[in-house]
């Protein structure tokens, strides 16, 4: 799993490094959101099988929101894709749940 830590970091950071403010951009809710890595959440990575991988990573916006960010990812040797990225929580709030139904984890709505 540490490999595909730091895998995920490099993915992020050469991200970042090729926007012209050197921040990691994804959409939401019609917005850009900036960000900067805080934290990968080493302990809440999952292998979700078939080269799957899941992963939490905290990051600071440039708004000076904290958010939470699931990344997935297609993990091959010696090269790692993400395949989505999703705002969890924003200021640990979160925006949905995960819930496990025969084995198999999905996003539910936060009640």
């Amino acid at each position: 799993m540490s490999d595909v830590s730091d895998g995920l970091k490099r993915f992020i950071s050469g991200y970042a490094a090729k926007s012209p403010d050197n921040k990691f951009h994804i959409p939401f809710q019609r917005k850009d959101l900036a960000l900067d890595l805080v934290k990968v959440h080493d302990d809440r990575f999952s292998n979700l099988g078939g080269d799957k991988y899941f992963a939490c990573v905290d990051m600071k916006g440039a708004d000076g929101k904290m958010y939470d960010i699931d990344f997935f990812m297609l993990v091959k040797p010696g090269k790692l894709t993400v395949t989505e990225t999703s705002v969890h929580k924003i200021n640990g709030k979160p925006l949905y749940n995960w819930k496990e139904e025969n084995g198999v984890w999905k996003k539910v709505r936060v009640s």
